[in-house]
């Protein structure tokens, strides 16, 4: 069985913060929080700073809420993602806006020589097919319009990670029981992020009665 066919329920979400936009311009991670779920229960987390060899602007520092002197005692990125890759070895992924995680999760492990052999998933472009009536698809938005459990805190790694799990497996239930699945494999959210709109629900009912 290849790894986008296991229970979307048992995945890895994840959140970086950064201090900046692009690893292709020399930016790094300075954050990484992780939720582990198997079968849709969480079973461990992860949460670490970690120090990018430089000083972060102040617009970062004022965004997350993490300082250059939280930073400047933390353990450097080389062996934090060493330890965030023993932690994801052999699940999938998810993260809200998946394209910017990923890019760094695979930047900070090419700089070890490690690569990570899930696949990714987004839930923000998933929202976008499963709540289309939502006042836009940021984390924060869908949080309240689904009213999730919170506690208040965005832009740190572990928070929005513990945020986008829920989020995930809201996604999940809706699915379930809206099409009568009896389990969403992880590769048919993978697909149906990427459905047209239009297609969603001929999509969803197609790949339930596969399974029946």
């Amino acid at each position: 069985m290849s790894a986008t066919d296991l229970n979307a329920e048992t995945t890895i979400v994840l959140d970086f913060e950064t201090s900046g936009l692009s690893p292709d311009q020399g930016e790094r991670a300075i954050e990484i929080g992780a939720v582990k779920l198997v079968d849709g229960e969480v079973v461990d987390t992860f949460q670490q700073l970690m120090y990018p060899g430089k000083r972060i602007n102040s617009f970062i520092e004022d965004y997350t809420g993490i300082s250059n002197n939280m930073l400047k005692n933390a353990p450097p990125c080389e062996e934090v993602m060493r330890e965030f890759s023993d932690f994801i070895d052999g699940f999938n992924l998810v993260a809200h806006n998946a394209s910017f995680d990923s890019r760094f999760l695979d930047a900070e492990l090419r700089r070890i020589q490690r690569n990570q052999q899930g696949e990714f998933a987004c839930s923000m472009l998933i929202a976008r097919r499963v709540y289309p009536d939502a006042p836009n698809h940021k984390l924060g938005t869908l949080v309240r319009y689904k009213r999730l459990p919170n506690d208040g805190t965005f832009h740190r790694a572990l928070a929005d990670s513990q945020m986008t799990a829920h989020l995930w497996l809201a996604m999940i239930n809706e699915i379930k029981t809206s099409f009568s699945f009896r389990h969403v494999p992880f590769n048919v959210m993978q697909q149906l992020s990427r459905t047209t709109k239009s297609s969603v629900s001929h999509f969803l009912h197609r790949e339930a009665k596969n399974q029946r």
